[in-house]
């Protein structure tokens, strides 16, 4: 979208005249080509390139500065927090006007209003390093605007850097989009939506929910949540993509499956949940197939939250505050997976105060049947939850009620965690990937053809263990997707750098994208997956 025709005004910054941005109070400083002067005309100590700050403010939008170098800028250097006399606001400093330049070069910012932009700002906590920050935070933790890989309940998800999508795998309730509810054993492009640019996917038992790089929600498969005998099953399929019309005025930018509700999280950091029909779940009363959105309420009203991560019946949610990020959870809490110390049950959102006393920064969350996980900015993990199976890394199957820290990846720094049915995955900034919990279907990635002394080869791994297949296809892995039901064998997405992607696991109904040979129903070594994410 053309950010003029909203209404919104861009930090024009790029290949304009130096007279059209030549700042209007004090005058401009006069020239002399026969003279140069490290230090600038006045005394030494002067910023260099204080007689022409365009050129500053174009180094500073261009380099894509942290918003954290930014704020040490205006700290270290007055010249940086002095107003720079610059559209749209003559008032802001030469660091905000940066950040609000680089702000508005993201999707879902550029089509704002001014009121909506500033609304954005003042939730923020009133700067546009503030705001770039929110916007960057949701960017590394959803993969928004990049190639993803979803490993939904017996089918899968891909979505290429431009866009476009590809489902495969089980279609009973029309969850692939392709019009039919006929099985796909191989990538199929879901060409109902050829024209629109899909940012975001979410893959529920037997539903599907695509956003669009405009906040548009699409939504196909099953018109109901859970199962039979959980409440009403619906008779209704929806076989393509249809618009939700009941979020036709939120802009969503990330969508979150659970087995009983659905939550959305708006462009300005707000979260929506619909059906679950409890009040004592999520603090509202609907029907188990009512799609109208309401409004998550409590704690996070007015706090803005980059990620949401949806678990068998619980939700999470990575806020971001001033003064640091923090996760709230809310719903079932039996198994100790919301984190508080109890096994109590959240109809609203509390803060999970553990990562204060970690003093840890989480900065991705990943939400399991019944564990969690969270990766801080300073590469540590931790999981909390159900440990069955050794999902939560500790060396036993104990439950913890608060998030620990994985002791085991001590020496790896984390920058990406999946959580699924008992399983969890773990990406390092080197690329490398760690496994452990539930062996079965072959989804941890470890090679197993070797049977152990009682027969098994679906050996459970109680601490993290490096995904060494993994390693032999020589790529730098970037993101882990993995089945997150009680209900389907799982199977795993590895997705690398250069935009390739490898499956593993269960592949009993097309999910893995790759031939299987004859009575084969699952792959325990990654496989390449034929399809162009670039």
């Amino acid at each position: 979208m053309d950010a003029t025709a909203s209404g919104a005004s861009s930090v024009q910054c790029h290949n304009i005249s130096e007279q059209a941005i030549a700042p209007l109070d004090p005058p401009p400083i006069a020239h002399q080509r026969q003279q140069r002067h490290c230090f600038g005309n006045a005394i030494p100590g002067e910023f260099p390139l204080s007689a022409n700050p365009s050129i500053v403010l174009h180094f500073l939008s261009a380099c894509n500065l942290d918003p954290q170098d930014l704020a040490k800028l205006e700290v270290t250097c007055s010249f940086f927090r002095q107003p720079a006399h610059f559209a749209p606001d003559h008032e802001l400093s030469l660091a905000e006007l940066a950040a609000l330049d680089m702000c508005l070069k993201r999707a879902i910012f550029k089509p704002m209003t001014i009121e909506q932009q500033q609304c954005l700002k003042q939730r923020c906590g009133g700067s546009w390093k503030l705001v770039l920050r929110y916007l960057l935070a949701g960017e590394a933790c959803t993969r928004r605007e990049k190639s993803q890989a979803i490993a939904g309940p017996g089918y899968s998800l891909a979505v290429t850097s431009k866009g476009a999508v590809y489902s495969f795998g089980s279609n009973s309730s029309g969850q692939l989009g392709h019009g039919t509810t006929d099985e796909e054993p191989r990538p199929s492009l879901i060409r109902s939506l050829l024209g629109v640019r899909i940012i975001h996917a979410a893959a529920g038992a037997g539903r599907t929910m695509l956003i669009s790089d405009a906040g548009r929600v699409y939504a196909f498969g099953k018109d109901s949540f859970g199962e039979a005998e959980f409440g009403a099953e619906g008779n209704k399929l929806v076989t393509t993509p249809q618009a939700v019309e009941s979020l036709k005025d939120i802009f969503v930018v990330q969508a979150a499956i659970g087995n009983f509700f659905t939550a959305v999280l708006s462009r300005e950091g707000r979260i929506y949940t619909f059906s679950w029909g409890d009040g004592s779940k999520l603090g509202h009363q609907t029907e188990p197939d009512d799609l109208e959105p309401r409004p998550l309420l409590g704690a996070l009203e007015n706090i803005p939250v980059v990620q949401i991560a949806a678990g068998y019946c619980y939700l999470l949610a990575l806020a971001c505050q001033p003064s640091g990020m923090s996760v709230y959870s809310v719903g079932c809490g039996l198994g100790g997976k919301l984190g508080h110390g109890t096994r109590t049950d959240e109809k609203q959102p509390k803060l999970i105060e553990r990562f204060v006393a970690l003093n840890l920064q989480p900065v991705v969350v990943a939400a399991g049947a019944w564990h969690a996980a969270v990766v801080g900015k300073d590469g540590r993990v931790c999981t909390w939850g159900w440990g069955r199976y050794g999902c939560l890394g500790h060396g036993n199957e104990d439950c913890e009620s608060v998030p620990r820290v994985v002791e085991a990846l001590s020496n790896v720094k984390a920058i990406h965690v999946a959580t699924g049915d008992y399983t969890t995955f773990v990406v390092s900034d080197a690329g490398d990937v760690y496994s452990f919990g539930c062996g079965e279907s072959s989804s941890l990635g470890h090679d197993t053809a070797a049977a152990d002394e009682q027969g098994n080869r679906h050996t459970n791994v109680l601490s993290p263990e490096l995904v060494t297949s993994l390693k032999e296809v020589k790529e730098r892995v970037v993101q882990i997707s993995l089945t997150n039901s009680i209900y389907w064998n799982a199977h795993t997405f590895a997705l690398t750098d250069s935009d390739k992607l490898y499956a593993f696991g269960a592949g009993d109904k097309g999910q893995l994208g790759v031939k299987l040979a004859a009575n084969q129903t699952e792959r325990a070594n990654p496989n390449r997956v034929d399809v162009d994410l670039s």
